[in-house]
């Protein structure tokens, strides 16, 4: 059988490094929804053939971030209220879980690092790190868990509803919200109270879709 050399680690290179890039500013709602993604226009920015865009995003599909349209091809994908209550849903039943697992396992360089992290979202003037900041905040937490199975699945729940919550932060009374209900959890888990920090953070998600909820008219515009 005779096939033509083809160095893959530059292709899988250039689709990751295009399925980042795209990826990042669709979770910053640089693009939003109902925007068409180009694989030529996409080609040309990054120098490249068409396969690594394709297949870029291709993954940003699977993650649910791109849905193909007839007549249209790829375009960022909406978010419906239906889909944005299924999964703070999904988040209120397993993130509780996983910091209830993480408290026993906390370690007081953890606790430093949330604490920071914490600190920081609290004092940051600038909505386009609160995202990143409150992202980081948990994920610091729920790290010391251990379930990394769990981790990578909010990490995807995330990826679909990061643009909007940062939006909705913006235009609701969020912010204040957000900062008194991380110190709360931040609180429980320097203390060891697991139970306390899981119940804390499920109702943190489910105010939270409440409030993404009733802006979700005006956020998807």
């Amino acid at each position: 059988m005779q096939l033509k050399s083809v160095d893959i680690s530059k292709t899988a290179s250039a689709t990751s490094i295009i399925f980042d890039s795209l990826k990042k500013a669709i979770v910053e709602g640089e693009l939003t929804a109902g925007t068409p993604l180009r694989q030529d226009e996409i080609a040309k920015m990054f120098n490249t053939s068409r396969i690594p865009v394709r297949e870029a995003i291709l993954r940003l599909e699977e993650h649910g971030l791109v849905k193909s349209q007839r007549y249209k091809g790829a375009v960022v994908s909406s978010l419906s209220p239906e889909e944005a209550s299924e999964i703070f849903d999904f988040r209120a039943l397993l993130e509780p879980h996983l910091i209830g697992v993480a408290v026993p396992k906390m370690t007081p360089e953890v606790l430093a690092t949330s604490r920071t992290y914490c600190d920081a979202f609290a004092k940051s003037p600038d909505p386009m790190e609160w995202g990143d900041l409150n992202r980081r905040f948990h994920a610091t937490l729920y790290e010391a868990s251990g379930l990394t199975y769990h981790i990578e699945a909010i990490d995807n729940a995330l990826n679909r509803i990061d643009r909007y919550l940062r939006a909705q932060l913006v235009l609701s009374d969020g912010m204040m919200r957000a900062n008194n209900e991380h110190s709360q959890i931040q609180d429980a888990c320097e203390r060891g109270d697991a139970e306390a920090a899981a119940d804390l953070t499920r109702a943190h998600i489910l105010g939270a879709r409440d409030s993404l909820l009733s802006n979700l008219a005006r956020l998807t515009r």
